[in-house]
């Protein structure tokens, strides 16, 4: 495929913790192209519902429901992507009554649906009891070494591998991968966690053991920064991040496509300015927050 040609495909944060807000973005993203790059689509949404007891990387709070978020991803013929990439999971866990039941509605959208996961326990289960589901290993095992990275990219389970963020630049190696490894490789872009950090894998624990209903402390970033949240404008000066000329000038034209936004812990404001930055023409942004803003059903802040 010519690089005039390749698309980057956006997968998106919030399936069931921002539906009220995709649900007056779409529209929008439908009847008003021009306002938006032609380079580039939504490919997926992702998340969970609250008390996912697979549930990972997040604690989930969506509260929208299920028939709702299906009848959405499949008006705009969007994947659906569960978030369950809880990293503690064992046999006993893999009946849990409520994500089964969400990955039997969800095997059933037009566009096919697909699990981010973390556990082989949970791999093997959905390969076999959800055949119709594609699976994405979840950056939330942390792979910072980029052998471990393209032995996960080889792996006949995965249709996508994020790696570990501190990967995003390592163009000697990146540039190296075939093709067919090239189109498995989604690339978290805006990733405001350290460089540095050395607590990213207990952090996302954590969450896992939360999930399980485990009473644990929250875990407490150490990071300078922690204090403030989540800042895009610090996001953007993280040497990972991938901003929009990155991806048109450096990663389409080396053949790369899948792009992941973090931010399924924040608000749906910010949620907004993401969709602004990657998606639109800057010239259409104060339309697009306009209808956004007046829409009498969301509540941003």
């Amino acid at each position: 495929m010519k690089t005039a040609d390749r698309i980057a495909h956006y997968h998106l944060p919030g399936l069931f913790e921002f539906y009220d807000l995709y649900k007056a973005f779409l529209p929008l993203y439908r009847e008003h192209r021009d306002w938006f790059y032609p380079w580039c689509d939504i490919a997926s949404l992702y998340g969970s519902p609250a008390d996912c007891l697979w549930g990972g990387g997040r604690a989930g709070f969506g509260d929208a429901r299920v028939k709702d978020v299906i009848s959405l991803v499949d008006e705009y013929n969007i994947s659906a992507r569960l978030t369950f990439s809880n990293s503690l999971l064992k046999k006993e866990h893999l009946a849990d009554k409520k994500c089964n039941a969400l990955c039997e509605q969800f095997q059933k959208t037009k566009a096919k649906s697909g699990v981010i996961v973390y556990c082989d326990v949970l791999v093997a289960y959905l390969r076999e009891k959800f055949p119709d589901l594609y699976l994405v290993s979840s950056t939330t095992k942390v792979l910072t070494d980029f052998a471990d990275f393209e032995a996960e990219l080889n792996r006949e389970d995965f249709s996508y591998v994020v790696p570990d963020f501190r990967l995003n630049k390592d163009f000697e190696h990146l540039t190296a991968l075939s093709q067919a490894q090239k189109d498995k490789t989604e690339f978290l872009c805006n990733e405001c966690c350290s460089v540095n950090c050395k607590a990213r894998k207990a952090c996302y624990e954590n969450v896992s053991l939360r999930n399980l209903g485990e009473e644990v402390k929250e875990h407490h970033c150490v990071s300078p920064d922690a204090s403030g949240g989540y800042r895009f404008s610090l996001a953007m000066k993280n040497p990972a991040f991938i901003g929009i000329d990155d991806i048109q000038k450096i990663y389409l034209p080396r053949g790369f496509s899948s792009f992941k936004i973090e931010g399924r812990g924040l608000g749906s404001a910010l949620i907004l300015e993401f969709l602004l930055y990657y998606l639109t023409k800057s010239e259409y942004h104060i339309n697009v927050r306009e209808a956004i803003y007046l829409d009498a059903m969301l509540d941003l802040f």
